[in-house]
């Protein structure tokens, strides 16, 4: 499922320039995408979109203020995990909602741990649905296990 993701963050500049999901579906068959993975991804962005178009929270996290994790969380995103999380936020690519997104969209895998570079991909398709330009080098440290480093062209949307 996550090469569909990064295939369609490589495909469409903006998440709104995304088909929908008939015609997707029909596009990433073409691609030779197994049906089964596509069926996942298409109900995990699903999911996503609708997190994204929902009211935010009623109660947001000041800035400095710490975010616990429960139990679950912790399984589900271990210390590596976190400490990316937390990295993100001090530089100021993640804010409270953003973040509270990624681990919402983390748990509706259902995988008992997301591996640290599975949840690069899950920042990157939040801050993809959010239409947030992302820098060169947050943008390497996403994409580096999926061998989109070494282009020489930079994704459009860097361009604007």
């Amino acid at each position: 499922m996550f090469d569909i993701l990064v295939y369609l963050f490589e495909n469409y500049v903006h998440a709104d320039a995304c088909p929908e999901p008939a015609q997707l579906a029909r596009k990433l068959t073409a691609a030779g995408f197994d049906e089964t993975e596509i069926s996942e991804a298409l109900e995990w962005l699903s999911g996503l979109r609708q997190s994204s178009d929902g009211a935010p929270p009623a109660r947001m996290a000041h800035p400095g203020s710490v975010r616990i994790f429960c139990e679950e969380e912790m399984l589900l995103l271990g210390v590596e995990c976190r400490g990316f999380l937390l990295f993100l936020e001090n530089a100021g690519i993640l804010n409270a909602e953003c973040r509270e997104l990624v681990i919402e969209r983390a748990l509706a895998l259902g995988d008992p741990e997301i591996e640290l570079d599975n949840l690069k991909v899950i920042v990157l398709m939040v801050l993809w649905q959010q239409d947030r330009p992302l820098n060169g080098l947050i943008l390497e440290e996403l994409l580096n296990e999926w061998g989109l480093e070494d282009e020489d062209e930079e994704p459009a949307f860097i361009r604007h």
